[in-house]
């Protein structure tokens, strides 16, 4: 599949020389991804659809009278808490204004309870989905574009059961994302009829999945359940399965949704579905056409990350501030009714109707709805291997 890459210097572009008073006429934002670790073939694409904003928002050159927007990378590893941790640390020290990010849940509950609560950081994430965020201590400083894992399994248990699969094992990620998932489906697949013959856990890096497949494999299933993530520890479960003749169909949640899964197993996986956020709605079409050719519109929070930092911009403009304990407050207000839609390429109207006092019902490229204190409603994309490719099939 292409990408999404959009050149990191374009976010940098000046555009203009005026600047508010009280401002300097840069504001930089962090953007901290699991650039490297078992999520790594995801994260380009959430970079630069979270950079396509940022650039976006530069060119128009009216962020509070004329900042440019600056992205700062660090690597968050996706699992290694204490270093996502570091990371973080760094973008303060260097002056962030606001966090894009993190990805994975376990660093983003990390980062958020040591780094960015303790320094009054605005955290908007595209992709951290486990429930225990919901109910983190966070000074009303975390957001996220995607929907929590409690709507995933739901969504996951609806979409096996309406395809006559009554049974499955599950093999998940020991992390919060994959316990959290795992918990979230179970109780909606058996709530509903369907039985989870063994949910038993997994560790990424490891040489040898033989044990894990045989225990999943003895407990049996219609399918298997990997709540993994596509890199590493997921993709191999997937790799051992398919060797040892255990399963030849599976489901996959959103961590394993990406081009590696298509272009590891092509068509030995034929027959499988997952899901992972996504929508339908207009605005996503004005999001592809706005990153242009270079993307085939399949890039897995991708859309997210575009919304996410759009969101901290403009709640930016709206407090005419970039002290990120003054603009939280309005996040939820340029998210969500009632005020002027605001579609992916139009982030410059939406300044300007905020300089002016009025208000933006960020539309952007998921349908934008902030619930519950910074919540995502969501929904989902639902796809089948078919050809060795992902194929979209609904939305949920």
């Amino acid at each position: 599949m292409k990408k999404l890459l959009l050149a990191t210097a374009a976010t940098a572009l000046v555009a203009g020389a005026a600047s508010a008073e009280g401002h300097g006429s840069e504001v930089k934002l962090g953007v901290i991804l699991g650039f490297t670790g078992p999520i790594e073939s995801l994260t380009p694409d959430m970079a630069a659809g979270a950079e396509l904003a940022m650039s976006e928002v530069t060119e128009a050159g009216n962020l509070l009278g004329g900042m440019a927007v600056t992205p700062v990378r660090k690597d968050s590893t996706c699992v290694d808490a204490a270093a996502a941790t570091t990371a973080a640390e760094e973008l303060i020290a260097e002056g962030v204004a606001g966090i894009f990010g993190a990805d994975c849940s376990g660093v983003t509950g990390a980062i958020l309870s040591n780094v960015a609560v303790p320094n009054g950081m605005v955290m908007v994430s595209p992709s951290a989905t486990s429930p225990g965020l919901s109910t983190v201590e966070d000074n009303g400083l975390f957001f996220r574009t995607a929907p929590s894992d409690a709507r995933q399994g739901v969504v996951m248990a609806e979409l096996l059961m309406s395809q006559g699969v009554e049974s499955v094992a599950v093999t998940y990620i020991n992390s919060d994302y994959g316990k959290g998932l795992a918990d979230a489906f179970e109780a909606a697949y058996t709530e509903i009829g369907g039985t989870v013959t063994i949910s038993a856990s997994h560790e990424v890096g490891k040489g040898d999945y033989s044990a894990e497949v045989a225990a999943l494999s003895g407990a049996g299933g219609d399918r298997l359940v990997v709540a993994g993530y596509v890199d590493q520890g997921g993709g191999d479960i997937v790799r051992a399965a398919l060797d040892a003749g255990a399963f030849d169909t599976f489901h996959f949640p959103d961590g394993m949704i990406g081009d590696a899964l298509g272009g590891t197993f092509g068509d030995e996986i034929d027959g499988s579905f997952g899901q992972a956020p996504g929508s339908d709605n207009p605005g996503y079409g004005e999001f592809v056409m706005l990153a242009g050719d270079a993307f085939n519109g399949e890039g897995t929070y991708a859309s997210e990350s575009y919304d996410a930092a759009a969101l901290i911009m403009l709640a930016m403009q709206a407090a005419g501030s970039t002290d990120p304990n003054v603009y939280k407050e309005f996040v939820e207000a340029v998210a969500n009714a009632p005020g002027e839609p605001i579609m992916p390429g139009e982030l410059g109207k939406a300044l300007d109707i905020l300089a002016e006092g009025g208000d933006v019902d960020l539309v952007g490229a998921t349908g934008v709805e902030l619930v519950n204190g910074g919540e995502a409603a969501g929904s989902y994309r639902v796809i089948e291997m078919s050809g060795g490719e992902m194929v979209t099939v609904e939305y949920r």
